[in-house]
């Protein structure tokens, strides 16, 4: 089988936060930006990887397919910093992480060497979804 990743999915609590943080301060293009409802998508993706997109949306509403008290919980586990995470990769870690710690990302974890072979940090995007970076060697 020929199969790739297309599309994640991570759910923001404001709409304009979260592309400021995806395209200036990770430099992701902003692919698609649809609003229905009140609501808000946003399809961001790295320049060069048009394949690949994070889809930016809205934790609700109920009727999408969410009960009242999923739509509660997700909110309440976003809050937290607990729902929903993803992983990038860079070559230069140390200038990326330099760009996100003067932004308004919450830093986690600055840049270390992990037991497991890599070299990563970590912030959480104004969301509170933990996004992990690493080096690419």
């Amino acid at each position: 089988m020929d199969i790739t990743i297309h599309a994640s999915f991570l759910p923001h609590d404001d709409p304009d936060a979260s592309l400021a943080f995806y395209r200036d301060v990770l430099g992701f293009e902003v692919r698609n930006d649809v609003g229905y409802a009140g609501m808000r998508w946003i399809t961001v993706g790295p320049p060069g990887q048009p394949g690949t997109a994070i889809v930016l949306e809205p934790p609700g509403p109920p009727g999408c397919g969410k009960t009242d008290d999923e739509v509660r919980t997700i909110t309440e586990m976003m809050a937290k910093g607990t729902y929903a995470g993803i992983v990038l990769a860079t070559p230069d870690l140390d200038s990326t992480f330099a760009k996100l710690e003067a932004s308004d990302a919450e830093i986690m974890q600055e840049p270390m060497d992990q037991p497991y072979g890599v070299r990563d940090c970590a912030v959480r995007d104004p969301a509170g979804n933990l996004i992990r970076i690493q080096e690419l060697r």
